[in-house]
């Protein structure tokens, strides 16, 4: 709720939330740590989030054009939907990880060979509800997730795809494992996880949240980074249109882009450390041990902190692989 506040001045969206502050979290089949008095993490259904944010904005006068969906550029300030063109000075493209402005300017909505993917259930079983749960490595390269939320659980998995060739399986295997009964229906959706787009956008178009591959690379969680971009997208063609140069709004963005970008490139260096199974056994034994680690993590679960205090805590454990490790990035 942190990249929330910031950005809208209220504390939460109006939408219906659990806020816990329970959280077990578990790594390659061992428990970790089950805390009680984490910093608190809102959990929320992502259709009544998507609602919340469309009213606010139609509320502060935005028009509401769902359903007329994007077909081509046509002229240099002229937008093809699919009921006719708009004029459109500068496009902020928030269309999701198969972006069709992406296809359109780049060929290919996201990278096929770096693509993540998540599996998840709605569960209408309520056991746990206090109780936020983690397991790092319940997908290669990846990991699983319970969370409560005010209609029930959702449980679900995610890692790289290229690493996991059967996520149903394995789905199949956590739920077991977390006594849930399969569910009939699963829902699937890939995740560009942490493979941004070096480029995002061009000139007046600008790709925000997952069109511009702004996914935690960990953890898979996007919402904050959605949030962020559209934030910087926004002011970027403010000042942009301001200067009446709306062809300049793309390289602002960019600039502001800069700490979410090396944020993720952070958090991809220490995804290579957590999946390698020489450094797993002293990752677990750090966790199961060191509090600052743990609160670390938990900061930075909940927004209050980036990747970097964690990498260097990391690091900082690993005296016999660190130079090691670092040296192959």
């Amino acid at each position: 709720m942190h990249a929330f506040k910031t950005i809208f001045g209220q504390d939460k969206p109006n939408a219906p939330m659990l806020s816990l502050s329970r959280v077990e979290f578990h790594a390659f089949g061992k428990l970790l740590s089950d805390i009680s008095d984490a910093p608190p993490l809102h959990m929320t259904m992502r259709y009544t989030l998507d609602a919340a944010l469309r009213q606010r904005a139609l509320d502060l006068g935005a028009t509401d054009l769902s359903g007329n969906a994007f077909h081509s550029f046509g002229s240099e300030n002229s937008v093809q939907l699919k009921d006719g063109p708009i004029r459109a000075d500068i496009v902020i493209a928030a269309d999701g990880v198969h972006s069709p402005v992406a296809r359109c300017l780049f060929g290919q909505a996201f990278d096929h060979a770096t693509i993540g993917f998540a599996l998840e259930v709605e569960l209408d079983d309520v056991q746990n509800m206090e109780t936020v749960r983690i397991d790092l490595g319940a997908a290669k390269w990846g990991y699983g997730w319970q969370f409560p939320k005010t209609t029930g659980t959702t449980v679900g998995l995610g890692g790289l795809l290229a690493r996991n060739n059967d996520l149903k399986s394995s789905l199949a295997r956590y739920l077991q494992e977390l006594k849930h009964a399969q569910a009939c229906e699963v829902k699937g959706q890939f995740l560009p996880f942490g493979s941004f787009r070096g480029k995002p956008g061009h000139k007046n178009i600008l790709l925000a949240g997952d069109a511009a591959g702004l996914v935690d690379p960990i953890t898979g969680e996007g919402i904050a980074y959605a949030l962020k971009s559209g934030e910087y997208a926004a002011r970027s063609a403010l000042w942009a249109l301001e200067r009446a140069q709306p062809k300049a709004a793309f390289s602002r963005y960019l600039y502001m882009l800069r700490p979410i970008h090396h944020n993720i490139r952070t958090a991809s260096l220490l995804r290579r450390l957590l999946f390698s199974e020489n450094f797993q056994p002293t990752f677990v034994k750090g966790m199961q041990s060191s509090k600052v680690l743990r609160d670390r993590y938990l900061q930075l679960i909940s927004g209050q902190t980036d990747y970097g205090p964690l990498l260097r805590q990391v690091i900082w454990r690993l005296p016999h692989h660190g130079a090691q490790f670092i040296g192959l990035g």
